[in-house]
């Protein structure tokens, strides 16, 4: 790399530097509101002995992170070693943030956390930019979501935000770890019978459907426009009425699931199987093949890619809606039955548990069908060009 071509995010550390050294003059441990002043007062004359080390050590941390990322190389180990020491100084300034509400940051807190948030660029766009690692953008993607929950520990402890509001990233990672058995119990009641259960019947049924609708398209004049009344109804209605009939347990959340997902399984279906061009249709023609045998060879084919997104866009409604359905009623287990009773209680740390929980579920189920989406279609342009 040319030596006179300045290393990404240079300007930003440079001004990262500046302000730790601007930080100096002012105590960066939390000082008592009533006592605070903005006249310069050195961190190390205001600090008590275990303070002066962890303060030290902080703007050392970062100072020397921003010292690191004005060295004009794309090294992988001094990569490494950047966002080693700024995570470090993160991790610093999180156990320097007030603990009560007797005491603030001072003004040397907040200018080493602005520097921090610009070392935060810095370390994103050093990381992105080296080509030659194999999996730098999933390392960049995951190192972003660490100095997103970072940020959101800083933020959360450092303004005394009330745990009701936004609890901090730690509370929910001690929520998700003393309550395993019992969002797991959720999981499986929520996903593993009423989501799996609802989402193979509501998709499979809106497939059959739209083959049934593409062979004979007299149904499209009766059967069309009642399947396309199923993607109106408010699930906050149709809900407590699934609930009176088929009871609390996970059927009528089945019932919920197989009702918003039928209607985009039957659209996609349909749109899929006339996307087969007329040359390849007339050559079917030619070659004397009867409906099931085009059917499977050339249009169910074609018609993957949209059954594919309906697939997954399916995957997502499905989960919304077991969730929102268990509002309505539900056992005494659920992932909706959980943020419901949680949230009427406070226990918002928990609340935020189950909805990471949640996420976690449907991001995964999306993945897989990607993944899956990529093997069976790996002849689509779509997919050979990604």
């Amino acid at each position: 790399m040319n030596p006179r071509v300045p290393a990404p995010g240079a300007v930003l550390a440079v001004a990262a530097l500046a302000l730790l050294c601007l930080a100096l003059p002012y105590p960066i441990l939390s000082v008592d509101p009533g006592d605070f002043e903005w006249h310069p007062q050195a961190w190390w004359q205001a600090s008590s002995d275990w303070g002066l080390a962890l303060q030290g050590g902080t703007w050392l941390c970062l100072s020397a992170a921003a010292l690191r990322a004005l060295w004009p190389t794309r090294s992988t180990g001094i990569t490494g070693v950047l966002i080693i020491v700024a995570l470090m100084g993160a991790g610093g300034l999180i156990a320097l943030a007030p603990n009560d509400e007797t005491t603030v940051p001072g003004a040397g807190y907040w200018l080493s956390a602005l520097a921090l948030v610009l070392l935060c660029v810095v370390t994103i766009q050093r990381l992105a930019a080296l080509s030659s690692l194999r999996w730098s953008a999933h390392l960049t993607a995951a190192l972003f979501g660490v100095w997103l929950l970072l940020m959101w520990e800083l933020g959360v402890t450092a303004f005394a935000v009330p745990r009701v509001l936004l609890p901090p990233p730690s509370a929910i990672a001690i929520a998700l770890w003393t309550q395993t058995d019992t969002l797991w119990a959720d999981l499986v009641q929520t996903v593993g019978k009423s989501v799996l259960i609802g989402y193979t019947l509501g998709c499979g049924l809106g497939v059959l459907t739209g083959i049934a609708i593409d062979k004979m398209p007299f149904l499209q004049r009766g059967l069309l426009p009642v399947a396309s009344l199923t993607s109106t109804i408010p699930l906050v209605g149709v809900a407590p009425i699934a609930v009176m009939w088929f009871g609390f347990d996970w059927p009528s959340k089945a019932a919920v699931i197989v009702l918003m997902t039928f209607f985009p399984a039957l659209i996609n279906t349909l749109a899929g199987l006339q996307a087969a061009g007329k040359l390849e249709r007339e050559l079917m023609y030619s070659y004397a093949a009867s409906y099931r045998r085009t059917l499977l060879d050339l249009r169910l084919p074609v018609a993957l890619p949209f059954i594919f997104n309906a697939l997954k866009v399916n995957a997502s409604l499905a989960l919304i809606g077991a969730i929102v359905a268990e509002f309505f009623g539900s056992p005494t287990v659920g992932l909706g039955f959980r943020i419901s009773t949680e949230a009427s209680r406070m226990n918002m740390p928990l609340v935020w548990a189950t909805i990471v929980v949640a996420s976690a579920v449907g991001m995964l189920g999306y993945a897989a069908l990607s993944r899956l989406e990529r093997r069976v279609n790996f002849w689509h342009p779509s997919v050979r060009s990604a």
